[in-house]
C-alpha cells in the first residue's frame, strides 16, 4: 500500500472528495461517475492517514457493493486490512451490533430474523385470531402500515395514540391492536423482522448512553453509500453515531432516488446540510460508463424533474449510437424484436450474452420475453424470480436450523413440526398455539415444559410431540458446540428431509434434492471461509445471520455459461451492461398506473427511467407496444410520456410517426419545474395524437370541481397511502392539487385529476 499512489488514479473532483476528511462532506455522484472508486480510495486515504481499519464504518445498501469495495481495498492494502473494516449493509452491521447487546433491548441471544414471508404468516394468524375479515385487513396492507410506523420510530402505543382515529375512519380500527400483538408475538418468539433491526438499533443508542458513547468513540470515521435511499430510521442511527465530531462522508445522487415505496426519504440527502452544519459538497459529474448520446439523452429526461441538487453530468467517451426508440404492435412482437436484436448484434459484434440486459417495470413482463429468448436458444438468467432461500425445501431445512439456535421461533416450529410427516396435524398445532397464546409463551415452551403448561391432547399425540422435542433438543445441544456444517449434517440425517424426496423421480423432486445438496455445500463453504480468514464465527447462528440478509443479487450462478440478464429497472440499480433494452415504455406501465397520483410519484418514475437508461455503456434500446395482453384481455396502450421528454437530438425512432416526433405541434409540460415551461414537439396533431396527449395529462387545464369537496381539514382515504388530512390547496401548471398528511407515510402532494381517493364523512 505504501508504494501505491492511489491519488494519481483520480480526476480533480474525485481527488478533492477523497482528500477532504476534516468535517462532514457530501459527494454528489452522477451515474457512472466513479463513486465506488471514491469511496474505496477514501477508505485507503483514511487508513494511510493513521486511522485503524477496524475504526472505519462503511455502510452500503447491498452486499454486492460492500464486497466490491472490500475486494478493491484488499488488492491494494491486503486481505488482512480489508477484513478488519466494519463494512457491510445497514442491516448486517446493525444486526452484528445488536447481537452483542441482546439483553439491553429485551431479547435473548440467538434471536431469529423473520423474513417477509414469516412476518406475513404471523400477521395473517393474528388477523384470524381476532376474527377479522382478511379482505378488509389485507395482510400486506397491515404489514406495510406497521413497517411505515417502525421506520418512523413509532411503538404500537404511539401509533395507537396518533392514528386510531384515522384507522377507525378507514374502517380498520384494529390495526393498532394487530401491531401490538405482532410485536408481542415477535418478542415471545425471540424474533425480529427487518424493520426491527433499524428500530432497535436506534433504541439501543438512545436508551443506553454508555453503549452509544462507546460506538461514537470507536468509529473514528463513517462513510455511507447511496444516501438518497436512506429512510428516517437509518438517517437517525447514522446521525447518532456521527456525533459530536461529524466525521462523516455521504455519497449519493438524488436523481437516482427510486425507493420511496420502501420508505426512502429523498429529503435526507437534499437537506443534509441542516443535519450537519458546515457540510462541504463535492460534485462528480463526469460519466465514465456511457457514450455521449446515452448520457445526454438521460440528461434531457431527468431535467424535467424539479431541480434539487444541481449538477451537469457529461461524458468524454465516444459519441456512440443514438438511443433507439422502437414501436411494436403487441407485447409479443416487442419480445420478438428484443430477442432478434440481441441475436443479430451478438453475431455482428461477437460479444458475450453477459453484455446484454433487458429491463422492465414489473416482473410480470418477463414471461413473453423468456418465451422469445427460448425460441431463439438464447440463454438467460432471471433476477427476481424465487430466491434460493425462499424455495420450499430450503425454507423447510432452514426452519430446523433456526430451531437449533432459537427454539422459541414459532414460525419455524409451525413450519417443520409435521415435515417430514410425523402425524402431528393442524388440530394439534392449533391447540398448541392456543395454549401458547393463553400463557404468553412460545409453542416450544408448551411442548418442552409439560409440567407448567397444559394442553388437551391424547397420549399418542403426546408421544409424537415428545419425540419431536427430543430431536430438536439434540439439535440445540449440537449447535452449542459444533460448526454450522456439522449441525447441518446432523439435521439432514435426523429429519430424513433428503429421503423425503428420494423415492420420487419427478423433475420437481430431483430439483429439490439438488437444492438441498447445494444447501449443504453452502454450509461447508461458509465454515471453510470463516476458518481460513478468521472473519467471524462459523456456527449456525452466524450462518443464519448471513443468509437472513441475502438478496437475489447475492446468489451465485452455478453455471459459467454467459447469459442475457432479465430484471426490473429497480433491480438494475448499481449495475451496468454494454447493451440495455428497456421494454414496456407505456403510460400506466412505465410510469406505473400505481404511481401517477402526485408530482412526487411521477418524478420518481422519471428517476427510475433515468436509472434504466444510464445502466447502458454502448447501446440503449427502448421499446413500447400499441397493444398489451393484461389481466386476460388485450389492452390499447399509449407511449410513455418519458419518451417525448428525451431530446430527439440523441434518439433514433422506429415507429409509426403518429405518436411523437419532430413537428410544429407543441405542448407545455406540467411536470416541468414550476417556474418555467418546456416546449417539446409532437408529430402531426392527429385526433389520436391529441387523445394520447390529453390522456397522459399534457394538455387539459380544466378546473377540477373536486377541490370544493376537499377543504383543508377534510379526511380522505387514498388507495395506496391510507387515511390522511388535507393540509393545503395548490396548483401545478394549471393542475389543481392538494397536500395531504398521511401520518407515518408523510406529506404527499396529489394532483386531483389523477389521484384515486375517497372523501371520508366528517
Amino acid at each position: 500500500m505504501a508504494d501505491y499512489n492511489y491519488l494519481e488514479h483520480l480526476n480533480p473532483q474525485q481527488r478533492e472528495a477523497v482528500e477532504y476528511c476534516d468535517g462532514p462532506s457530501l459527494v454528489i455522484a452522477g451515474a457512472g461517475s466513479g463513486k465506488t472508486r471514491v469511496l474505496t480510495y477514501k477508505i485507503l486515504h483514511l487508513i494511510r492517514s493513521g486511522i485503524e481499519p477496524w475504526r472505519i464504518l462503511a455502510l452500503t445498501f447491498t452486499n454486492k457493493a460492500a464486497r466490491e469495495m472490500k475486494s478493491r481495498i484488499a488488492e491494494v492494502a491486503g486481505e488482512q486490512v480489508a477484513s478488519k473494516l466494519w463494512m457491510g449493509t445497514f442491516h448486517s452491521i446493525f444486526l452484528s451490533i445488536l447481537r452483542r447487546h441482546p439483553q439491553e433491548i429485551g431479547f435473548k441471544p440467538g434471536f431469529t430474523i423473520y423474513d417477509s414471508a414469516d412476518s406475513k404468516s404471523l400477521i395473517k394468524m393474528i388477523i384470524r385470531e381476532f376474527g377479522l375479515d382478511e379482505k378488509q385487513y389485507k395482510p400486506n396492507t397491515v404489514l406495510s402500515q406497521i413497517s411505515n410506523a417502525k421506520n418512523a420510530m413509532m411503538t404500537p402505543e404511539q401509533y395507537a395514540r396518533e392514528y386510531s382515529d384515522s384507522d377507525r375512519k378507514a374502517h380498520r380500527p384494529m390495526i393498532s391492536e394487530i401491531f401490538k400483538a405482532y410485536t408481542e408475538r415477535c418478542r415471545i418468539a425471540n424474533a425480529m423482522d427487518f424493520d426491527d433491526i433499524l428500530f432497535y438499533m436506534n433504541l439501543l443508542l438512545r436508551d443506553h448512553k454508555d453503549i452509544c458513547r462507546h460506538y461514537r468513540e470507536y468509529f473514528r470515521y463513517i462513510l455511507v453509500d447511496e444516501y438518497q435511499d436512506t429512510n428516517f430510521a437509518q438517517h437517525l442511527v447514522v446521525s447518532q453515531l456521527a456525533k459530536p465530531t461529524n466525521h462523516i462522508c455521504v455519497v449519493g445522487d438524488d436523481a437516482q432516488s427510486i425507493y420511496s415505496f420502501r420508505g426512502a426519504n429523498i429529503s435526507n440527502i437534499i437537506n443534509l446540510g441542516k443535519a450537519y452544519p458546515g457540510l462541504k459538497t463535492f460534485k462528480l459529474e463526469r460519466n465514465y460508463r456511457s457514450t455521449k448520446n446515452i448520457v445526454n439523452a438521460a440528461g434531457t429526461l431527468i431535467e424535467k424533474n424539479t431541480p434539487h441538487l444541481q449538477k451537469q453530468v457529461y461524458s468524454e467517451n465516444e459519441t456512440g449510437e443514438p438511443v433507439e426508440i422502437i414501436q411494436t404492435y403487441s407485447d409479443l412482437e416487442e419480445a420478438y424484436v428484443v430477442a432478434t436484436g440481441i441475436s443479430g448484434r451478438k453475431l455482428s459484434e461477437h460479444d458475450s450474452y453477459d453484455d446484454y440486459a433487458v429491463l422492465y417495470r414489473t416482473n410480470a413482463q418477463s414471461r413473453v420475453l423468456e418465451e422469445a429468448l427460448r425460441k431463439r436458444n438464447i440463454p438467460y438468467r432471471l433476477v427476481g424470480s424465487t430466491s434460493f432461500y425462499q424455495r420450499k425445501e430450503i425454507k423447510d431445512v432452514i426452519g430446523y436450523f433456526r430451531l437449533a439456535v432459537n427454539p422459541d421461533d414459532d414460525e419455524a416450529l409451525r413450519r417443520v413440526i409435521n415435515f417430514p410427516a410425523r402425524g402431528i396435524g393442524e388440530t394439534t398445532i392449533k391447540k398448541l398455539q392456543e395454549a401458547a397464546t393463553r400463557d404468553s409463551v412460545s409453542i416450544w415452551q408448551i411442548i418442552s415444559d409439560t409440567e407448567n403448561h397444559t394442553v388437551s391432547i391424547n397420549s399418542g399425540t403426546r408421544k409424537k410431540l415428545d419425540s419431536f422435542a427430543s430431536m430438536v433438543s439434540e439439535f440445540i445441544e449440537d449447535a452449542k458446540k459444533s460448526n454450522a456444517f456439522e449441525v447441518g449434517q446432523l439435521i439432514f440425517n435426523r429429519t430424513g428431509i433428503l429421503l423425503h424426496y428420494a423415492h420420487d423421480h419427478t423433475p420437481e423432486s430431483i430439483s429439490r434434492r439438488e437444492n438441498l445438496s447445494e444447501m449443504l455445500n453452502g454450509l461447508r463453504e461458509f465454515v471453510e471461509y470463516r476458518t481460513e480468514t478468521g472473519e467471524g464465527k462459523d456456527d449456525m447462528s452466524a450462518f443464519l445471520s448471513e443468509i437472513s440478509l441475502a438478496t437475489d443479487a447475492d446468489e451465485k450462478d452455478t453455471t459459467n455459461e454467459p447469459k442475457v440478464t432479465l430484471m426490473t429497472a429497480h433491480a438494475a440499480k448499481g449495475l451496468e451492461f454494454k447493451h440495455i433494452y428497456i421494454v414496456g415504455a407505456e403510460e400506466e406501465l412505465f410510469p406505473s398506473a400505481m404511481a401517477m397520483n402526485s408530482l412526487a410519484e411521477i418524478e420518481e418514475e422519471r428517476r427510475l427511467m433515468y436509472v434504466a437508461i444510464t445502466r447502458a455503456k454502448k447501446t440503449c434500446v427502448i421499446t413500447y407496444a400499441k397493444t398489451r395482453f393484461h389481466n386476460g384481455q388485450t389492452k390499447m396502450c399509449s407511449p410513455s410520456r418519458f419518451l417525448a421528454e428525451i431530446s430527439t437530438k440523441y434518439t433514433r425512432r422506429q415507429d409509426s410517426g403518429d405518436d411523437f416526433q419532430d413537428s410544429t405541434y407543441s405542448y407545455s409540460n406540467p411536470y416541468k419545474n414550476y417556474h418555467r415551461q418546456q416546449t417539446q414537439s409532437f408529430t402531426k396533431p392527429t385526433i389520436e395524437g391529441k387523445r394520447n396527449i390529453k390522456e397522459i395529462g399534457l394538455q387539459s387545464k380544466e378546473p377540477d370541481h373536486r377541490l370544493c369537496e376537499v377543504p383543508i381539514g377534510r379526511r380522505i382515504e387514498h388507495s395506496r397511502f391510507g387515511v390522511g388530512t388535507v393540509t393545503a390547496h395548490g396548483n401545478v401548471a394549471g393542475e389543481a392539487s392538494i397536500t395531504v398528511d398521511f401520518g407515518p407515510v408523510g406529506l404527499k402532494k396529489l394532483l386531483l385529476r389523477f389521484a384515486k381517493f375517497t372523501i371520508l364523512p366528517d
